[in-house]
Order: structure tokens, then sequence, then C-alpha cells
């Protein structure tokens, strides 16, 4: 994805788990978004990811209230939303941008996930 904060996560260790986000991880990938109430673009990319997610097969969506989770938003550095999280099938962060997605960016980042 071609956010304007794009940085690649160093892919050692583990991510955080489905219990911790609240949702099931996708066999292939997950997008975990992490959006706030008022904010314009997180509706937009809550459309793109939902899509995306929708057209490859093995792979979930997760959104995130950022203000409900902030134990979350500060362990994972998160510093505004919508922010999208890449994750692989076993749940380690392979991508992340700040920003509204484009729907071609968000297939690229999920090509180096699965």
């Amino acid at each position: 994805m071609s956010g304007r904060d794009d940085a690649e996560a160093g892919g050692s260790g583990t991510g955080p788990g489905a219990a911790e986000l609240g949702g099931a991880l996708g066999e292939r990938a997950t997008l975990v978004q992490f959006s706030s109430a008022f904010c314009a673009p997180c509706r937009a990319t809550r459309r793109v990811l939902g899509e995306v997610a929708a057209m490859v097969p093995g792979v979930a969506h997760i959104e995130i209230d950022a203000e409900a989770r902030l134990d979350l938003v500060r362990a994972l550095g998160i510093l505004k939303t919508p922010t999208v999280l890449v994750l692989d099938a076993h749940g380690r962060e392979v991508r992340r941008a700040a920003g509204q997605p484009r729907r071609a960016d968000v297939i690229a980042a999920l090509g180096e996930a699965v």
C-alpha cells in the first residue's frame, strides 16, 4: 500500500492474536483497520477493505475503534486513523499504511502476505 506513512515490519515474532484484535484472523491474511468515530477517510477505508476481503478468499477484515482500544493502539504504535495493518496467516505484520488506501495498493500489499 502506498500510504503516506508506509513502514515495512521486521517480520520477526508474531503480531496480535485474534483475541487481542476482537475477530478471527483470515486463513491467508488479515486486514486490520484502526478507525475513529468521526473520521471520514475511515468510512471509505472500511468500504475498500471490506470489498477486497470479500474478493480474495481467505482474507479477513477487522476494524478496531482506536479510542476504545488505546492499549492496543499504544502497543502497536498507531499514530493516526485510519491506519491499516496487513497480517500474514500467522498474524505477523507484513505491511502498514496510514491514510485512506487505494484498492489496487491493498491488493498489492496482500500479495506480500500470502
